[in-house]
């Protein structure tokens, strides 16, 4: 039998251990990073749509809506995710890209040039038709630099090796080429300092980087600091977060995947239930929202028994922000030709 002052010593210690223990969990979970907790995201349907080719996802933190393209569909689509309601704009040939220029206007790239168009008329004015000479190309991916001035690339329609190329065009309409031999322009960024520019031609499995200098928007010292394993998938649109980490959709990967472009390293892995998964964009009142675009082509039968929601918008909330993305901005004697 335990002496009472014994029985004391024994129940103080208890108590003691139990507050050491609650204090070592708690501190555990004050130090959890965000991406830790986005190792398990599961992203979760947000629009059903069958889009054939769904991309180019961008945020319009003005309206709050989302901008996206169905390639092949030859569409604009322009969704509220408060209200559910998605409208599309008939595009006349595919389109490849889409940057907001301000309420009512969105410059656009199409088969055969660059155009803004005017979304109550569903009008488009042509701003560069810089590839009107090769029309072996079309027009894909693209966004705009911290200056507003719009990166996009080409693709050849047979996807040959090293036919396509990138272009910065400026807001007269301007367009320089920047990047030669491309298979797939895709995915690009820019890190919040403007010193960094992220880019990704997908057949490479790669993303590189460039120095980058806003003033005259050059770029220089090209290096690789991802590089995909064939395990992944293949690294299609991109986005970039508050951290400047990237955020890649992995086409024939089922996933967005965020990587350290410092390091090289897989960070978190946000699985979609799509098989090809191919732009993602921060959104919402914080930017906590990602949302993400999908494709319904490029599926075996098997593929698409399992994927019955592919082609739709999905989204995820991997804890932490995204960044504003820059708008098109187009000088304004630009504007008038557009409203004439």
């Amino acid at each position: 039998m335990l002496s009472v002052s014994k029985v004391k010593t024994k129940i103080y210690s208890c108590a003691l251990l139990t507050l050491l223990l609650s204090a070592w969990s708690c501190n555990i979970k004050q130090h959890k990073k965000p991406t830790d907790m986005a190792l398990k995201t599961q992203a979760t349907l947000e629009y059903k749509i069958k889009a054939q080719l769904g991309e180019g996802a961008f945020w319009n933190h003005e309206s709050q809506e989302l901008y996206w393209v169905d390639i092949d569909g030859k569409a604009l689509h322009i969704y509220n995710p408060k209200s559910k309601a998605d409208k599309s704009i008939e595009t006349p040939t595919k389109i490849g890209t889409v940057v907001p220029v301000d309420a009512n206007r969105a410059v656009v790239a199409l088969e055969d040039g660059i155009y803004i168009l005017q979304i109550d008329t569903k009008t488009f004015t042509l701003l560069s038709d810089v590839e009107a000479n090769i029309p072996s190309n079309r027009f894909n991916d693209g966004k705009c630099d911290p200056s507003g001035r719009l990166w996009v690339g080409s693709m050849g329609l047979e996807q040959r090796p090293h036919d396509a190329k990138l272009y910065m065009i400026d807001q007269k309409g301007n367009a320089q080429l920047k990047k030669d031999s491309v298979t797939i322009s895709n995915g690009i960024v820019w890190t919040k300092d403007k010193h960094t520019m992220y880019y990704i031609d997908t057949p490479t499995a790669e993303i590189k980087a460039y120095d980058y200098d806003d003033t005259t928007a050059e770029i220089s010292n090209e290096r690789v600091v991802v590089k995909v394993p064939d395990s992944l998938g293949f690294p299609d649109g991109m986005t970039i977060d508050e951290e400047d980490k990237l955020w890649v959709g992995m086409w024939n990967g089922n996933a967005v995947i965020r990587f350290d472009p410092l390091s090289g390293e897989v960070l978190s892995k946000i699985q979609v239930p799509a098989h090809n998964v191919t732009s993602c964009a921060f959104g919402g009142e914080n930017l906590e929202t990602l949302f993400i675009t999908t494709s319904s082509q490029d599926m075996t039968t098997d593929e698409y028994g399992t994927y019955p929601l592919a082609g739709s918008i999905f989204m995820a909330v991997p804890g932490v922000k995204g960044v504003k993305s820059p708008f098109f901005k187009a000088e304004q004697n630009i504007i008038t030709a557009v409203e004439n």
